[in-house]
């Protein structure tokens, strides 16, 4: 009997030093993928997949821009999920966190090859001369993975007093595990890294980043609307879960909302990746969550969420680690 699984795709900042020649070095070489997604880059006058995975070192100048990113990201998540086995897998559902959704999207066969590329180069070239605002991340769970919400609460209080006194803009951006990604404005932002509690490496800011689903991105929706049509979306062929934790099967999903969400709300209103996977696996009961690279960056937030949810046993931070193979699974 085959196992189930739900797909988790990964976001941005996923693609990093350490995983520098992640699609020249798969098991499962996608030849006519990467050769039709080079194509497709080189024709629009930025330089090839093959070319950035495959340079000699990793450069956060040039890696870690969104147009390059974003391209970087799906073509290594696009390997990763044709090397998933479906002879011994069932695919149940498939969610993401951030611009996992448009991975999403993707591999759920609600956009084809072209509509994909389209709609992934375009988000993540919005910003190519000038980055609205930036995100920075912060945990709101203890060393063992329980809620701390006096610490959650001190963020949202301070959050709330930067608007409130027109300090800066600042807003919750995703939800991520056990930790709070916030989006905002300069001021903003540098006056919750001046004012938060430190916590290890916490918080900092995140390279390259805008303020990624925040109402600081009211217009780039605008913009993204007119570049992308909606002729490129269809039904899923696996169900879908956004950043609402909100279900898209493939019979019932009317496409032009599915199209308002992913150009309107999902970017300049908080995404819940939390609830997200709390869906997957409440509604879906898979045997396995499927993360996809590059890496392996949301294992951690995704372990926090089944510790939230006393998933199978996992309580905490140790348990996790104990048992992570028997739920999480990479490529």
């Amino acid at each position: 009997m085959k196992k189930r699984i739900v797909v988790v795709c990964p976001g941005r900042g996923s693609y990093t030093a350490e995983t520098l020649g992640y699609i020249k070095n798969h098991k499962m070489p996608q030849l006519e993928f990467m050769n039709d997604i080079d194509h497709r880059r080189r024709s629009i006058g930025e330089p090839t997949i093959s070319e950035l995975d495959q340079a000699q070192k990793f450069s956060p100048s040039v890696h870690t821009k969104g147009e390059h990113a974003s391209a970087l990201i799906y073509a290594s998540s696009y390997h990763d999920f044709m090397s998933i086995d479906r002879d011994q897998y069932e695919i149940s559902a498939i969610c993401g966190n951030s611009m996992g959704w448009y991975l999403a999207l993707a591999f759920s066969g609600a956009l084809d090859f072209s509509g994909a590329f389209q709609l992934i180069q375009t988000m993540g070239s919005m910003m190519k001369t000038e980055i609205i605002g930036g995100q920075i991340i912060y945990p709101v769970v203890d060393e063992e993975w329980q809620p701390d919400y006096e610490r959650e609460s001190r963020v949202l209080n301070l959050m709330e007093k930067v608007n409130r006194e027109k300090i800066g803009e600042v807003y919750t951006s995703i939800w991520l595990g056990g930790y709070i990604v916030l989006g905002g404005d300069r001021s903003g932002l540098q006056y919750m890294l001046k004012n938060l509690p430190k916590s290890g490496d916490y918080p900092f800011q995140l390279i390259n980043h805008a303020a990624f689903h925040t109402p600081l991105l009211f217009e780039t929706a605008r913009q993204a609307e007119q570049a992308i049509p909606q002729h490129f979306f269809s039904k899923p062929k696996v169900p879908l879960i956004d950043g609402r934790g909100v279900i898209w099967q493939p019979y019932s999903t009317d496409v032009e909302k599915l199209y308002e969400y992913t150009l309107g709300h999902q970017v300049y209103a908080p995404y819940d990746f939390t609830s997200s996977v709390t869906v997957a696996l409440k509604e879906f009961m898979p045997d396995y969550l499927w993360l996809l690279g590059p890496g392996a960056s949301l294992g951690g937030a995704i372990g926090q969420i089944l510790v939230k949810n006393r998933w199978r046993g996992i309580n905490n931070k140790n348990d996790f680690k104990e048992k992570s193979k028997e739920i999480l699974m990479t490529s």
